[in-house]
């Protein structure tokens, strides 16, 4: 018995469609192929030798010269099959494709590597509606070696560096550090011979020059030449090795790491309403008004502002306005996905978990680290802060591409029968 036209149809129908998604799986596979080989390429990573086995997914079919007489020769669909693809342009229905079998289950696994971020940053700056002057000042420099154009600096993983100054009583003091920053903390201050690996004694030897280099900048302020003695900043620096993030903060500034989407603290804020340093100011001496230290300062540390410790009731070395930051190091892992670096009229207005998120979503939406800078500002003027906003974010992994639709194709041995017996009839 001749089959219907209709069942033919179907079948025709069901042949084309097979045979478009061979054809998305080569493509796909290809881009795929492509996109890590240039991903490899531009970490420069000397991965070691190691080689990726490819399982060829095959569905053969013969087609008689008559439509009428159509039938399948042969399905061949490796088990044990599972390829993930990203999505993109090209490929933006079909996000991955599997061949899954319910039984016999084959995992292939990366060789583990070292994690080494591939840093890009973006920054944004505003005074707000409510302040009549910018005191604010940030440097960007995701290069350190290439900024500095040394060979002294030439290190085999990427070095950069970042910092967030707010001023008060005045710019002078912020614009003095963000001039100066490089030298003090990469000439003046810095250990004089660097190894050819990031090692805990290097470490170490890095922290104390960090905090010489805001001593060297607090007792430059100490001239009133230079900056007014009524003017000081806070400051908040960033600076990444390869895998290893060093944090210094002195005032109210923060950093927030992303860690899988979770906020983490890398800073604390020295005011009155942390406790520890409340308490440190107070067995020195000092005292609060308010919320203010001595009724006129809103941070208990501080670079300049030497009208207030030249005049400490217990001396200039005991004062509770102190310039020593506090530090805090970690080695980042493929976990650690940003930092946001931010002055006070951001935390005024949003938590760390609030900022987090919101730049999570705006790198999943476009990537652009410069434009997630830009939206957070806005978004606490938007909030309402009364003071000035200052932005950086730094990601430590290439900006994830906007997020797209995935579909799954999954054809497993019952499937496979099922089509089998279908198309005979």
């Amino acid at each position: 018995m001749r089959p219907s036209k209709a069942s033919v149809t179907q079948t025709w129908l069901l042949f084309t469609q097979l045979r478009l998604w061979k054809d998305l799986v080569i493509r796909c596979v290809r881009q795929f192929i492509r996109r890590a080989k240039a991903m490899l390429l531009s970490q420069n990573m000397v991965a070691e030798s190691a080689e990726i086995s490819v399982i060829d997914v095959k569905s053969h079919l013969s087609v008689e010269k008559d439509p009428n007489n159509f039938q399948i020769a042969e399905i061949r669909i490796h088990d044990s099959v599972c390829i993930e693809i990203p999505g993109s342009e090209e490929t933006s229905l079909l996000g991955s494709v599997k061949s899954c079998s319910a039984t016999n289950a084959t995992t292939i696994e990366e060789p583990a590597t070292e994690f080494v971020p591939t840093i890009s940053s973006g920054s944004y700056a505003d005074k707000g509606d409510y302040r009549e002057y910018m005191e604010d000042e940030h440097i960007c420099i995701d290069d350190l070696s290439a900024h500095l154009g040394s060979s002294f600096f030439s290190f085999p993983v990427p070095i950069a560096f970042y910092g967030v100054f707010d001023g008060h009583g005045g710019p002078e003091a912020s614009q003095y550090i963000k001039e100066n920053a490089t030298r003090l903390f990469f000439e003046d201050a810095v250990f004089q011979e660097l190894p050819s690996i990031v090692n805990t004694f290097f470490l170490k030897e890095l922290e104390k020059s960090h905090r010489k280099a805001y001593r060297l900048a607090d007792l430059a302020m100490e001239d009133e030449s230079i900056v007014s003695g009524s003017c000081g900043t806070t400051a908040l620096t960033a600076l990444v090795i390869g895998r290893h993030l060093m944090v210094a903060n002195a005032g109210d500034c923060r950093a927030v790491l992303c860690r899988k989407g979770k906020a983490v603290d890398m800073s604390s804020d020295h005011k009155c309403t942390f406790e520890p340093e409340r308490r440190r100011v107070e067995n020195l001496g000092g005292y609060f008004e308010g919320e203010y230290l001595y009724g006129d300062l809103a941070v208990t540390r501080a670079l300049g502002d030497w009208s207030v410790k030249r005049f400490s009731p217990l001396g200039e070395s005991l004062s509770p306005l102190v310039s020593d930051p506090d530090i805090q190091q970690m080695i980042l892992t493929e976990e650690d996905e940003f930092l946001i670096m931010g002055c006070d009229g951001v935390w005024d207005v949003m938590t760390s978990q609030y900022a987090v998120t919101f730049v999570r979503q705006g790198l999943r939406r476009h990537g652009d680290p410069r434009r997630c800078a830009m939206e957070l500002g806005r978004e606490a003027l938007r909030l309402d802060s009364s003071d000035n906003v200052t932005v950086v974010v730094i990601c430590f992994t290439s900006s994830p591409a906007p997020q797209r639709r995935r579909i799954q194709f999954c054809v497993s041995d019952e499937a496979r029968a099922r089509l089998q017996t279908m198309l005979e009839g």
